[in-house]
């Protein structure tokens, strides 16, 4: 009996304790012995036998062990038998696992392939051979080169030797190319591993492809939404950060390039920017239109081809733009091609420079805000090489819907302004009259955003007095302005009865009461000078004291309580009386000359000081250098009035009443 030493580990024996010896007796219990003498006979007669028999180890145990056993004869003839085991066990579970591997690798939907150390191909599972389009024999003993040209077999052939040469598996590797299978090309993920004997000896290497095409289109569409998402984010901060229908439209433009177009033009129609009514559509399908904006996401001349900003055009029915906003919905060309040239361009010349800057896809949409079509946003592509798709679509809708409505209300706010500036300064006094003993100069700025209700006025009284008005009405626009209106007709009306300062504003309170709106509150400063005496009175309602400059130069807030604004009710207003001598002057202003956003008007008052001391200009030529340097970017309305006393030539002057 021959014994190895895999045997004396597999039954616990060494060679000593078992050459020589009966087999059948040594590892065979009593009860199993006839049946070994039996399979032992199989094979001295030339069978061979496999199978599982239990064998007695030298510790006792009974051991399952898996056999394969066959004759053999030496060189005089005698016939021996081969006995090869394992345990039984570790047969099982190696072949559960080779059983488990192939099914992993034939019927997994992740493409296997098994390359040998030169590169070639030694083994294709089904799935790989569905992706690459060819069957497993006609790449056997082949390079990716040689079957799959249209791949990147540079990079994948690096990879490959580099694994093999250090044995660092490659996770996740991007190729994009066509297979036999498709015509498209195709994104795969791949990844390498060596395959080494137990020394560590390089066999060749697998590797696993999955097509993440699918998934990869998901990703750029997941990407492109959030880029869609990240222009509405932008717009809803970038349009609209004024209430001025230029600056709208030119926002409007410039968030559409380049991320969404790489030409965009903003065209109202001219009713939006004229005086008001229904834009006319003439009976040849025309419509007059004034562009507002245009912007160019790089360099082009196709920027030349949109009608100058603030040129007024007619375009015609065929134009995009024009069926756009005639049938108010948006207008796709996917592909503009030489037939289609001429309907998104003003001109023969225009359409031919469209042409040579590469205009292919074009997208009108219109303008709508609360129901009503102002014009249209257009868009083009000239370098980006997709043609405007529906989700461009929607996205360039939701741009113009955003803007649109800025628009509109920039435009109701333009005409509310003008409206409420018009009724302001047709409410104020002209140049003031001249009157004796004192001369006058005045100057009303309406703030750029709003304008407000602040009014002066210069009123003729009785006895050759003079009656100097300014206030200040809480609110902005037509409402404001009209209580103005009101307060400052009040204030005529009352100042003709010869009243106190005192007495004329309580009357005034009553009468700003009685409006019955907490909007019709306001500040007020009313003086009566009387230049022939030298004296002057004022009160106050709540208004910001006048500053008194004396003949030699000193300027000084003329200090009088405060009093309540106009509107509170029930509070008394004191007077004060005051000297005025010749050369004096008074200067009447309302908040928005001295007032500033972030700093206290402490700051403004003593600047308003400082300004005033020592001045020896002319009125007119003061109100200028107050407003030029205070009034910088003034945020509210400016009422100013000056008043200096001069000398009186005689007991007759004009401007008195009767």
């Amino acid at each position: 009996m021959l014994w190895s030493p895999e045997a004396e580990l597999l039954f616990g024996f060494s060679a000593a304790e078992a050459l020589g010896r009966n087999a059948g007796v040594l590892l065979v219990a009593p009860e199993n012995r006839s049946r070994s003498r039996e399979l032992f006979e199989r094979v001295r007669t030339g069978a061979s036998w496999a199978g599982v028999f239990p064998v007695r180890h030298k510790d006792g145990s009974t051991r399952r062990v898996e056999f394969r056993t066959m004759q053999l004869r030496d060189a005089r003839g005698d016939v021996h038998a081969l006995g090869l085991g394992t345990d039984a066990d570790t047969v099982r579970n190696v072949e559960r696992d080779l059983a488990l591997s192939h099914i992993l690798v034939s019927q997994s939907p992740v493409g296997i392939a098994v390359f040998d150390t030169d590169l070639r191909w030694v083994r294709v599972n089904p799935s790989l051979e569905r992706i690459n389009g060819v069957p497993e024999e006609a790449v056997l003993g082949r390079r990716v080169g040689e079957v799959l040209p249209a791949l990147d077999v540079e990079a994948i052939e690096t990879r490959m030797q580099q694994v093999l040469r250090t044995g660092e598996p490659l996770l996740d590797q991007q190729t994009i190319g066509r297979t036999a299978a498709d015509s498209e090309e195709h994104a795969y993920s791949e990844s390498y591993h060596r395959i080494e004997d137990p020394n560590g000896r390089a066999l060749g290497l697998a590797m696993a492809v999955i097509d993440v095409s699918e998934r990869q289109r998901a990703a750029a569409e997941v990407a492109k939404a959030r880029e869609r998402l990240a222009v509405i984010a932008d717009a809803s901060v970038r349009i609209g950060t004024t209430l001025d229908l230029h600056q709208t439209a030119r926002e409007l433009a410039e968030v559409a390039v380049p991320e969404l177009a790489d030409l965009a033009a903003v065209d109202v129609l001219d009713s939006v920017v004229g005086p008001g009514g229904t834009a006319a559509i003439r009976r040849d399908g025309s419509l007059d239109f004034r562009a507002l904006a245009v912007a160019a996401g790089y360099p082009t001349d196709a920027i030349e081809t949109a009608d100058p900003v603030g040129q007024l055009t007619s375009y015609g029915s065929s134009r995009v733009i024009t069926q756009s906003v005639r049938e108010a919905r948006p207008i796709l060309l996917r592909r503009v091609s030489g037939a289609t040239t001429r309907r998104i361009a003003r001109d023969a010349a225009a359409a031919e420079t469209l042409r040579r800057a590469g205009a292919h896809s074009c997208l009108a949409t219109p303008l709508m805000a609360r129901g009503e079509v102002l014009g249209a946003l257009s868009l083009y592509r000239t370098v980006n090489a997709q043609p405007f798709d529906d989700q461009d679509l929607t996205l360039a809708t939701e741009l113009a819907t955003r803007a649109a409505l800025c628009m509109d209300n920039a435009r109701l706010y333009g005409r509310e302004h003008n409206t409420a500036l018009t009724l302001q300064r047709s409410l104020l006094p002209q140049k003031p009259p001249h009157y004796a003993g004192i001369e006058v100069a005045s100057r009303y700025l309406p703030a750029v955003s709003e304008v407000g209700g602040d009014w002066f006025d210069v009123l003729p009284l009785k006895h050759g007095k003079v009656g100097l008005v300014v206030g200040d009405v809480m609110g902005k626009g037509v409402h404001a302005a009209a209580i103005m209106g009101q307060l400052r007709t009040a204030t005529r009306a009352l100042a003709r009865l010869d009243l106190p300062p005192a007495e004329l504003l309580y009357h005034l309170d009553d009468i700003a009461a009685s409006l019955g709106d907490s909007d019709s509150m306001a500040t007020c400063l009313y003086v009566v000078c009387d230049p022939w005496r030298g004296r002057c009175e004022l009160s106050r309602a709540g208004h910001l004291p006048p500053v008194l400059v004396d003949p030699a130069g000193r300027a000084e807030f003329f200090d009088i309580p405060s009093g309540v604004p106009l509107g509170v009710g029930g509070v008394p207003f004191r007077a004060e009386e005051r000297e005025l001598a010749e050369g004096t002057l008074l200067v009447l202003f309302t908040d928005g000359l001295v007032e500033r956003r972030g700093e206290s008007i402490e700051v403004g008052l003593q600047g308003l000081l400082r300004l005033l001391g020592g001045t020896r200009l002319p009125l007119e030529e003061t109100c200028d250098m107050l407003l030029g340097t205070l009034n910088r970017e003034p945020d509210d309305d400016v009422a100013l009035l000056l008043a200096r006393r001069r000398s009186c030539s005689g007991p007759t002057f004009r401007g008195t009443p009767s």
